[in-house]
């Protein structure tokens, strides 16, 4: 049970595995108005960058949930270099279907909403570990423009411009599953570009370590062809967000 290892190759060095900067991701938990000791639950919660420095800076407590072993047991190792050991755990599971044992004030699924099969079965799940009137909090990708064509959005890493909403939609969507939209932390261009660019430096310097992998032959067709591609598709069309709904 794990990440296939592209992934990991990937983002390696990545300690945030979506594209909120720090300071987004600092402004996202300050958004919340929530006191110390709160509990969060992450599922799919990747190197653990959001639990353990909201736990340094807002005293907030909790669990992530991930399926990958190379970022759990970076999370885990985040948690001791920041101190925060005794406030935040990580378990090597997988998210789908994980449910808390103890009621979470908030309940996060931030950009792997694949887990609930889409967004409105991962509100589903994450209700069932949510507190009454606690937050949840999604991430989801949404269209900035509306990709003119199929071709266009299946190179925005879409299947099919189906695939999302643009913004009012999205927002209108969360409110007609019964939920109040609370408040959001959006990404720019430039916070795109510090989750994506920041990939290509990495896979560059794991194919000069690894030149004779099994993987490095996709690591290196990744790396040729996806700068030209993220420059003309992704990063004009695709837009991205975190989403705190409370149930009506």
């Amino acid at each position: 049970m794990d990440l296939p290892r592209i992934f990991t190759i990937r983002e390696s060095a990545h300690r945030i595995h979506n594209p909120l900067s720090t300071a987004k991701l600092a402004a996202l938990g300050e958004s919340l108005r929530l006191a110390p000791g709160a509990r969060v639950l992450d599922l799919a919660s990747g190197s653990g960058e959001m639990l353990c420095t909201w736990a340094r800076d807002l005293g907030f407590t909790g669990t992530g949930v991930d399926i990958s072993t190379v970022f759990t047991e970076q999370a885990r190792a985040r948690a001791a270099e920041l101190g925060v050991t005794d406030r935040v755990e990580f378990i090597h599971g997988d998210a789908a279907g994980y449910v808390a044992k103890q009621p979470a004030d908030v309940a996060a699924c931030i950009g792997a909403t694949w887990i609930g099969d889409g967004f409105a079965g991962t509100i589903e799940l994450l209700e069932r570990s949510l507190r009454p009137g606690g937050l949840l909090l999604i991430g989801e990708p949404y269209w900035r423009l509306t990709p003119p064509d199929e071709e266009t959005a299946r190179a925005s890493h879409a299947t099919a411009i189906a695939d999302f909403l643009e913004l009012p939609d999205l927002v209108g969507r969360f409110q007609g599953l019964g939920y109040d939209v609370v408040e959001m932390t959006l990404s720019d261009q430039d916070s795109w570009d510090r989750y994506v660019a920041a990939q290509w430096l990495t896979m560059r310097r794991w194919l000069d370590r690894n030149p004779d992998d099994d993987m490095a032959a996709e690591v290196r067709e990744e790396l040729t062809t996806e700068p030209a591609r993220y420059v003309r598709t992704t990063r004009e069309y695709l837009g991205w967000g975190v989403f705190a709904l409370m149930k009506r």
